[in-house]
């Protein structure tokens, strides 16, 4: 395939693909089409056939080139693959257009500080697990970890204290980056105001501007309503202390709390279903 997209890559290659798809063509006519010299059309053409793409015979003192309809074929449905893979629906992609339209509406209005304040973002999610179970994956640094991130971010450092005044530092990668060398993605600091051991929990939370400074703060408040197999959870998310440089972190947290708390209930059902499971 590599070396089909290199030969393809040339225009004028390209050019003499197109001519040989209406017919097969001798090297002196396919030169003239093209309005090229020769011995300039012989070497692509060669390269051509090289890459699989076209076949010639001679003909008496002529040699004639024909297309290959096969490797076309396949790279068309390799395309298509592609294609499909990246359009399908409620895929990354389609995130990202969500993530790009609801990006340009906040930035237009960004247009001085406080601009978002007091907005507000509802989540609720219905939670398996024993009580205390959940109660740690909401209030322990390394199950936290587990979950608190996008969809294409991994939490890489995080450090979370479970009491009044307590220190929230969050720091994010891309989730691709394994070892780290990548720039960081993002950070967050906060601290938490009040909790409740296995009903609520509320905290501050702040993403980290690239000069230090903060974008907004957050609200976060945790609700639980404990069920029969595990819990119902309610999120208020309140915003304050907007910047006009916060729009692009505002804009993204529908989508990326939401992902974020989706882990969160997959993580907690398999741990809840696999007994072999620890925390």
């Amino acid at each position: 395939m590599d070396a089909l997209l290199a030969a393809l890559a040339d225009p004028a290659r390209w050019r003499l693909v197109t001519l040989l798809a209406e017919r097969p063509r001798s090297v002196g006519v396919l030169a003239q089409l093209a309005e090229a010299r020769q011995p300039q059309t012989t070497k692509h053409l060669q390269a051509l056939e090289r890459a699989g793409v076209v076949t010639s015979q001679r003909s008496g003192q002529r040699r004639v080139y024909a297309l290959q309809p096969g490797p076309l074929r396949d790279l068309a449905a390799k395309l298509n693959q592609l294609a499909d893979t990246a359009g399908r629906g409620g895929g990354p992609r389609e995130t990202y257009d969500r993530y790009g339209a609801g990006l340009e509406a906040e930035r237009l209005a960004a247009q001085e500080p406080g601009w978002a304040d007091d907005r507000s973002f509802r989540f609720h999610r219905s939670l398996a697990g024993r009580p205390e179970l959940i109660w740690r994956h909401l209030t322990e640094a390394a199950p936290l970890a587990r979950w608190w991130a996008p969809d294409d971010l991994r939490v890489s450092e995080f450090v979370f204290e479970p009491q009044p005044g307590g220190r929230i530092v969050l720091e994010y990668r891309d989730a691709e980056d394994l070892d780290g060398s990548d720039t960081v993605v993002g950070r967050a600091q906060g601290v938490v105001d009040d909790l409740r051991p296995g009903e609520y929990l509320a905290y501050r939370l702040s993403p980290l501007l690239p000069g230090g400074g903060l974008a907004f703060t957050g609200h976060l408040e945790f609700d639980l309503r404990h069920t029969d197999t595990g819990a119902d959870l309610e999120v208020l998310f309140r915003i304050t202390d907007s910047t006009t440089d916060s729009a692009d972190f505002i804009a993204g947290i529908e989508i990326g709390f939401g992902q974020s708390l989706d882990r969160l209930v997959a993580t907690l059902a398999s741990e809840t279903h696999d007994p072999r499971s620890t925390t």
